[in-house]
């Protein structure tokens, strides 16, 4: 069967099902629309099967794949709390979203890592490059910040262990912030994300080279390795989830304009939610961790060395398992 016919043939029933989700989502359902849903939602979870198997084009799949996701969410929210669902998603749902969404993830990660790389070798080959993008200013408080003589790490003038905990507080809502401007972004077909992937990825090079050509190598590296694993994960995935928006706008498809943002945004909501969780411990890391300086270069690097292959293997790996919760 064609796409187009098969798009014909259960449109109608597609349709009854959303309104009767809208219904159940607004707290308004009639016993009517309770009665026959579990029926209904296996129906429109075998006709994703079918589309899948057949090859149908994302334009389909994709709005089918939301209306099984809000019927999983209906048919199960009283027998799943809040907590157990968003253990769900921290244990496997976030790991099989990311694999999902691996074209975003890939171009995003392109996007940042390339800019970041690469303009951390330009400086230090061309160290005045750095003040194209930073003021004297700040490069001096970056200095101060790691300078190898400093008692904490990655902070601008002495404080004690007591401010830790004022640290994370800035760092998690300076790092989100970040985030949600990367994914908000791509509601300007795109632009936003690709602008503030490039933009923090070339700062965070500039940096990363002035630092390495001053000889301020091994405090900078080690400090950032550890939480590094997470916070430019993070990241990327809040780029990729703007992209995602952009590209909704951009190529609709068969689609209405609103109704593909509302297709993407579903994705890229939870994406970006799995991103300010990862931030979240990436600032934890980052305030109680990554700043001492009691442990020895080779042991913070050992340990985000650690935390970079953990962190790759939960994407990889995490939610697999063909009865792991949503």
């Amino acid at each position: 069967m064609k796409q187009s016919q098969f798009e014909r043939q259960y449109r109608p029933e597609w349709l009854a099902f959303g309104e009767r989700l809208d219904a159940l989502e607004r707290g308004k359902a009639t016993p009517q629309d309770s009665l026959g849903f579990p029926a209904a939602y296996r129906r429109v979870c075998h006709q994703l099967a079918l589309a899948q198997s057949r090859g149908y084009s994302p334009h389909a799949t994709d709005h089918l794949q939301l209306l099984v996701q809000r019927g999983h969410q209906q048919l199960y929210r009283h027998h799943s709390p809040l907590t157990s669902r968003l253990l769900g998603f921290v244990l496997g749902g976030f790991g099989r979203l990311v694999r999902q969404e691996w074209r975003y993830v890939a171009v995003a990660s392109l996007l940042f890592y390339t800019s970041l790389l690469g303009m951390a070798a330009l400086v230090v080959l061309f160290p005045q490059l750095v003040y194209s993008l930073i003021s004297p200013e700040q490069v001096a408080q970056m200095e101060a910040m790691y300078d190898p003589d400093t008692s904490r790490l990655g902070h601008f003038g002495e404080r004690g262990s007591a401010d830790d905990w004022v640290m994370f507080g800035y760092y998690v809502m300076h790092n989100i912030g970040i985030a949600f401007q990367m994914f908000a972004g791509g509601l300007l077909f795109g632009l936003g994300s690709l602008f503030y992937l490039l933009f923090n990825g070339l700062t965070i090079g500039a940096i990363a080279g002035h630092l390495t050509g001053i000889g301020y190598q091994q405090p900078f590296w080690s400090f950032v390795i550890g939480h590094g694993a997470f916070e430019l994960t993070a990241l990327t995935l809040a780029g990729a989830a703007g992209l995602k928006l952009g590209d909704a706008l951009i190529a609709p498809g068969r689609l209405g304009r609103g109704e593909a943002l509302r297709l993407a945004a579903a994705g890229g909501v939870r994406l970006i939610a799995g991103a300010a969780f990862m931030l979240l411990i990436a600032a934890f890391v980052e305030a109680y961790w990554s700043s001492m300086t009691y442990p020895s270069a080779p042991v913070k690097y050992a340990v985000g060395a650690l935390l970079w292959v953990l962190v790759g293997l939960y994407l990889l790996l995490s939610g697999r398992s063909p009865r792991a919760a949503e």
